[in-house]
């Protein structure tokens, strides 16, 4: 006599299955948008460390233009008053 035995999952069992697929395939799409946004981030960084590095470069041409101008000033200066005494 052969016995057919049959394996039944208990209904909350099923349910359990489900819900835990269910997570997985959520912890999968967040772990990609998670990925997705350090890639951003990472961009992000590298733009503000340029933007960064420009405006340093740029303030620094300013002063050096401010520096000339002050120097030009004062050569400004200095001839206008040999004119005044000549």
């Amino acid at each position: 006599m052969q016995h057919h035995i049959r394996w039944r999952s208990h209904p909350n069992v099923a349910k359990l299955e489900r819900n835990l697929d269910e997570l997985r395939t959520t912890v999968i799409q967040l772990r990609r948008q998670l990925t997705n946004k350090e890639g951003y981030a990472a961009t992000l960084e590298l733009v503000l460390k340029q933007r960064t590095e420009t405006l340093d470069a740029l303030n620094a041409r300013l002063e050096q233009s401010r520096e000339q101008v002050r120097r030009l000033d004062q050569e400004c200066e200095h001839y206008f008053r040999m004119l005044q005494a000549g």
